[in-house]
């Protein structure tokens, strides 16, 4: 048998305010038949006065359910009303309603606020973060983020990958029936969609340039892991708005490896550079002396004044200058 999947549904209710001013008239109404029966019952009319004490007894005993269904919707937010088990509807407009006294607001995400208290994160209990979880559900963007956690990539390199994920629910139904607890779905799913997009991609480029990596196509890459955890999380009804790698390191065990080898690749670029650039100022310096017609200098002289121009151009430390007041031959 297959399992059913819940979907959304309008609930028509009705104003909260005429069910509180009605409710308020019959407590003032039964309180007057209890009043006027005492009354009737003190003159000895007991006909009358028995009954209508009777009357007004009972409608104090009704009058209050009614109040019990009474709710209020705020903006971006929704209620999801189940009665006896079976779920009726979904209330998104805001304002002041009454439902079925009977019904119940279900919302997975709720915590009472006693062991929300024992569970929330000390910076948590400071701002109050989880003090906006109650039996209505946002419909507001929520923020996701998970620890981080480590993942070896395309080429196995153990790498540390944190996500940040701004999601809300479009489909309240979906949220409260067709998965055990919206909010937990939402970050299991995420840590597994990011280590699923992670192995497929290296840490850095590699040599040729041509390959994708985390660190070089990070929009690409956040794309992907949004894409993937949408697709999980289309069953519970919920909107995948952004993902985003919030962190992106070598594991800790590789790291002071990984950094020599930066370091020695962008030493050897930086060479590279700095040869390229010496080499032009070379030829720069022999073509204007030829031009000018300066000095004739043989074979076994240019390649003197080449070699000690690279030394000075190349060099780490600044070159001592020598005068020579003498001949060059």
């Amino acid at each position: 048998m297959e399992k059913q999947v819940y979907e959304e549904k309008e609930l028509k209710v009705k104003g909260g305010f005429k069910t509180l001013f009605s409710c308020i008239f019959l407590m003032l109404l039964g309180i007057a038949a209890i009043i006027f029966g005492g009354i009737l019952m003190d003159v000895e009319n007991y006909i009358i006065g028995v009954p209508l004490l009777v009357v007004g007894v009972i409608i104090e005993l009704v009058s209050w359910i009614p109040l019990l269904g009474l709710r209020v919707v705020k903006p971006n937010e929704a209620l999801v009303v189940t009665l006896f088990g079976k779920y009726k509807g979904t209330v998104k407009k805001e304002g002041f309603f009454a439902i079925n006294p009977f019904s119940v607001c279900v919302n997975p995400g709720y915590v009472s606020p006693y062991l929300r208290t024992l569970l929330a994160a000390p910076e948590e209990k400071q701002t109050g973060v989880n003090e906006r979880v109650g039996k209505n559900i946002s419909l507001k963007a929520m923020t996701l983020v998970n620890d981080k956690q480590k993942v070896n990539d395309e080429m196995g390199n153990p790498i540390e990958v944190g996500i940040v994920v701004i999601w809300k629910i479009v489909d309240t139904a979906k949220a409260c029936f067709n998965v055990e607890n919206y909010r937990s779905f939402v970050s299991t799913q995420s840590d597994s969609a990011l280590r699923d997009v992670v192995r497929t991609y290296p840490y850095d480029i590699s040599e040729n340039g041509d390959e994708k990596s985390l660190r070089g196509s990070s929009l690409e890459v956040s794309e992907q892991i949004k894409n993937e955890i949408q697709k999980r999380v289309d069953i519970a009804g919920i909107e995948i708005l952004e993902a985003r790698i919030t962190h992106l390191a070598y594991a800790t065990e590789i790291a002071a490896a990984m950094l020599q080898r930066q370091q020695a690749t962008a030493i050897i670029e930086a060479r590279q550079k700095i040869v390229e650039g010496a080499v032009g100022m070379v030829e720069m310096a022999l073509n204007m002396l030829n031009e000018g017609n300066i000095c004739e200098l043989d074979e076994e002289r240019k390649a003197q004044m080449v070699s000690n121009l690279l030394v000075v151009l190349c060099g780490n430390k600044d070159a001592q200058p020598i005068v020579n007041s003498g001949s060059i031959y």
